[in-house]
């Protein structure tokens, strides 16, 4: 009984509470998932997709502000990975499976499925491995990423009208290969050692704000080639991840000792 007593007692206070602000904007992030799938199925695959984005917005910005605030918590990890299989996983699926992968039935939802259970299984092993990966790159595709190049894709169809191609087999193959990727150990950059709080050279903002007036002048044609090029950029940051060891690892070549210079 005394055991259990001191037991109780310890429990209670390794859990006093939670942070309330990163907390309440995974709720958000959370919500806009969960608004999603409610347009998906209401057939308003525009609003979903934009749901998905503002979710994404919201799932960057509490990981930040906590770190930010030094309110980072256990709670809120497994908080946030659960509100990502929502906003990240389950919107997504549900949404490219009742906008283009229905007619294809049985092979249709199982592409879906698959999509939901690759980005569960990413985002378990991202916890496990958290701490013990090189912070700047993420060990295959964030199902962030995966979510966004879902919802730039429909957004993308709306914006071109009627120039769209017919939504054919490509959607459920680009499925099948964003679950691959998810799951691969392809690298990719994560950002995460962007440091916004110091010193950058001027062509650095002013790259920036050109960035941001091309994407704010067409954001859903810029925001689908954006990601097409952040998936597409996996092969090369595969390389460059192990090429630098390599490097690090290579002698330096020896230097020839100067010749006396004549008297």
């Amino acid at each position: 009984m005394g055991f259990r007593r001191k037991r109780k007692r310890k429990d209670r206070r390794r859990f006093r509470g939670v942070y309330l602000l990163p907390n309440l904007i995974t709720t958000g992030s959370l919500f806009a998932g969960f608004y999603a799938i409610v347009a998906a199925i209401d057939g308003r695959f525009h609003a979903a997709a934009w749901a998905i984005f503002i979710s994404l917005v919201l799932d960057g910005l509490d990981g930040r502000i906590a770190r930010i605030t030094k309110s980072t918590s256990g709670f809120g990890m497994q908080y946030d990975s659960l509100a990502d299989l929502v906003a990240f996983g389950v919107a997504p699926g549900l949404l490219v499976y009742l906008w283009a992968l229905k007619p294809y039935k049985q092979f249709g939802w199982v592409a879906a499925f698959l999509f939901v259970v690759c980005g569960a299984l990413r985002l378990a092993r991202f916890n496990v491995q958290q701490g013990s990966m090189d912070p700047r790159y993420f060990n295959g595709l964030p199902i962030p990423a995966a979510a966004m190049f879902i919802a730039t894709s429909v957004a993308f169809y709306y914006e071109i009208g009627e120039w769209a191609p017919e939504r054919h087999v490509y959607i459920l193959a680009m499925i099948y290969l964003l679950s691959f990727l998810m799951v691969s150990n392809v690298k990719y950059i994560s950002f995460k050692k962007t440091e916004l709080f110091r010193r950058h050279p001027f062509h650095t903002l002013v790259g920036l704000v050109l960035l941001f007036v091309v994407v704010a002048t067409a954001p859903e044609i810029m925001g689908f080639l954006l990601m097409v090029a952040y998936v597409a950029s996996g092969p090369w940051s595969t390389y460059m991840y192990y090429r630098r060891p390599a490097l690090a690892e290579k002698p330096e070549e020896e230097i020839p000792a100067p010749r006396p210079s004549s008297p």
